[in-house]
């Protein structure tokens, strides 16, 4: 079964960049702090205006805020717009009793204020 793994909650879209080849740039903490890994399959769930879409993590630099969609998926999104992105991940009913999801919630900067 499919398990929440990770999740940042409510950050905010610093960019959309229609010319790269597609994917989400996550600030490595915010990776870091959420579980959520290098090429892993994220969703994506824009709270502006109800998109909701899958892409995959590359890393961005540590301490730097980014939330930046890239290629397609720039599309769904605007600069400012507030997201969740969720990391689901295959396990065991009894694998999951002893697993606990990494929840990171952000500021406006996209700093994290608790996880």
């Amino acid at each position: 079964m499919e398990f929440l793994y990770g999740k940042i909650h409510r950050a905010t879209v610093t960019d959309a960049n229609l010319e790269y080849v597609g994917s989400i740039t996550l600030d490595k903490d915010l990776m870091d702090a959420s579980g959520i890994m290098l090429n892993q399959k994220v969703e994506i769930l824009d709270i502006n205006n109800g998109e909701r879409f899958c892409t995959y993590v590359i890393e961005g630099k540590r301490g730097s805020g980014t939330v930046c969609l890239n290629g397609a998926a720039a599309r769904k999104v605007q600069k400012g717009d507030k997201v969740i992105i969720v990391a689901y991940a295959s396990m065991s009913t009894e694998e999951y009793k002893n697993f606990s999801p990494k929840i990171v919630h952000v500021d406006e900067n996209n700093k994290i204020i608790k996880a």
